[in-house]
């Protein structure tokens, strides 16, 4: 499914959160195998994948590394205000896209400076 997705919509770029230990094995099991599937299906589209530790993509959504999903959400329905959120894991991913967009800018901008 993801690879069709990556196929359908011809994405420049993608981005994943970084693994992190779970206090739940199954939880962390899952997590892992959906990362896995996304990077491959982004590797087999020749995309490039940014990975960013969950406290960065919190820090750059809502200024602080340790903001909860309540306050990842609420920070998303401010900056995408046309969009329909649902849940807060589609906050999440979109928390994530946001962060990857940030890094690019400023990637970009630095390459300009150099």
């Amino acid at each position: 499914m993801v690879a069709a997705l990556v196929v359908d919509h011809a994405p420049d770029a993608a981005a994943v959160e970084e693994v992190f230990v779970n206090s739940n094995p199954q939880s962390t099991l899952k997590l892992g195998q959906a990362r896995g599937v996304v990077l491959a299906a982004a590797a087999r589209g020749g995309i490039d994948v940014g990975e960013y530790a969950a406290r960065l993509v919190k820090k750059s959504v809502v200024g602080v590394g340790g903001a909860d999903k309540r306050q990842v959400h609420a920070m998303i329905q401010h900056l995408l205000p046309g969009a329909k959120i649902v849940g807060a894991d589609a906050a999440d991913a979109l928390a994530v896209a946001i962060c990857h967009a940030h890094h690019l800018a400023n990637a970009g901008l630095r390459a300009r400076i150099s």
